[in-house]
């Protein structure tokens, strides 16, 4: 996947568009393939020049709201794969406070908090350490049926995969993602 990064970052700031743009232009010289980058996109621009410049869109932190919106954006043709946070927990506190420590470095990133208001989240929703709303939107937690069900709303939105970002301990990650397995249909 390819992202630019974010102002925060640098001391020289090229709009995000014109750096991908620019590097884009650079894989091409170099002859890699379009169909073996896939651009890391959040707003309407970039998921345009994903489509028109790689296999597709790798949104992050986002909702099945946004994916309808990708898929609109970017066609029938291209790959869209918004990552998913997952907490196993069917304790709304103990998720929503995972879900904030994964979430904190975010809510100073413009990039996020404009992608997340262009979804409908107010400035009170995406302000530290962000709201119920905003976390109940982006990490998924619950049963495993539940947690299926929320990732499913991705698929059913236009997206072609649905990478699952586990928000546990890396001795969880595998018994999570077997547990998650089933009521996705993938075993």
């Amino acid at each position: 996947g390819i992202g630019v990064g974010h102002p925060e970052a640098h001391q020289e700031y090229v709009k995000p568009i014109d750096a991908l743009t620019t590097y884009l232009d650079k894989l091409d010289e170099y002859g890699v393939p379009r169909g073996r980058r896939v651009v890391a996109a959040l707003g309407p621009k970039v998921l345009r020049l994903s489509a028109a410049r790689s296999a597709g869109a790798h949104p992050y932190l986002t909702t099945p709201e946004h994916t309808a919106r990708a898929r609109e954006l970017i066609g029938p043709e291209a790959l869209l794969a918004p990552e998913h946070k997952v907490v196993l927990t069917t304790d709304a506190e103990r998720a929503r406070e995972v879900g904030r420590r994964a979430l904190d470095i975010y809510l100073n990133l413009a990039n996020y908090l404009n992608s997340w208001k262009r979804l409908g989240f107010s400035d009170q929703d995406v302000a530290k350490p962000g709201s119920d709303r905003l976390v109940d939107a982006v990490v998924a937690y619950g049963s495993v049926d539940a947690i299926a069900a929320r990732l499913s709303e991705h698929l059913d939105a236009g997206a072609d995969h649905v990478p699952v970002q586990v928000l546990t301990g890396s001795d969880k990650l595998v018994p999570a993602l077997a547990e998650l397995a089933g009521p996705l249909g993938l075993q």
